[in-house]
């Protein structure tokens, strides 16, 4: 499995890039927030974090190898997760993915179905398992953007000390919603944390 490709983007279409790398020009389908991301990007280097499928019938018929590109690694694992839902699939969810993945798993964790069946390729049944099946996997994506540049060891989006303060809220008695609200309010700040006591002692004495 191709995991990661790196070259100049050259092309940007409807559904998908184009990444020249070495000798080779790769096609990369992209859903239509990662397309919208790196149109300003023509002709720059980039890197985009990739998973494989193979479309077509298996029972017959042309089998076509096509890789799906991503720019965070985040990204890729959420469309991983909302694939594995009955009904979705590669292309469907390719389809689908036309906001932020942060406003995605949050209108999941919230069981928003009404919202998720407005999405391209979603439906009101469709909706209904995709939060059965994805709502308790949801927070540490619903808090993607909170922890971004979360310490100066450069922690990543996706820091643990983000996730571990957003259980540590919930089990305290807030709200999945006021946790991501106050997680977000201590970050926006501009203050740096290194570990989980000192994130939730700023919560703490900021709401005092």
């Amino acid at each position: 499995m191709i995991s990661a490709i790196a070259g100049k983007l050259s092309h940007v279409g409807e559904t998908s890039v184009t990444i020249q790398a070495g000798p080779f020009d790769y096609e990369v389908y992209v859903g239509d927030f990662t397309r919208r991301q790196l149109q300003p990007k023509l002709n720059e280097d980039i890197r985009l974090h990739t998973l494989d499928y193979i479309e077509g019938n298996t029972t017959g018929g042309r089998l076509t190898p096509r890789l799906v590109g991503f720019l965070t690694l985040p990204e890729r694992q959420f469309f991983d997760l909302f694939c594995s839902v009955d009904g979705v699939g590669a292309k469907k969810a390719l389809r689908a993915m036309v906001r932020p993945v942060r406003e995605l798993a949050v209108l999941i964790e919230e069981q928003d179905t009404k919202a998720l069946s407005t999405l391209p390729g979603i439906g009101a049944a469709t909706s209904e398992r995709i939060v059965a099946k994805l709502r308790r996997k949801m927070p540490r994506f619903a808090l993607i953007v909170a922890g971004e540049d979360l310490s100066s060891e450069g922690t990543t989006q996706s820091s643990p000390v983000v996730e571990e303060t957003y259980e540590a809220l919930v089990m305290l008695g807030h709200s999945e919603a006021d946790a991501r609200h106050l997680i977000d309010e201590a970050i926006a700040s501009g203050r740096k944390f290194k570990d989980t006591e000192s994130l939730l002692t700023a919560i703490y004495q900021k709401s005092k």
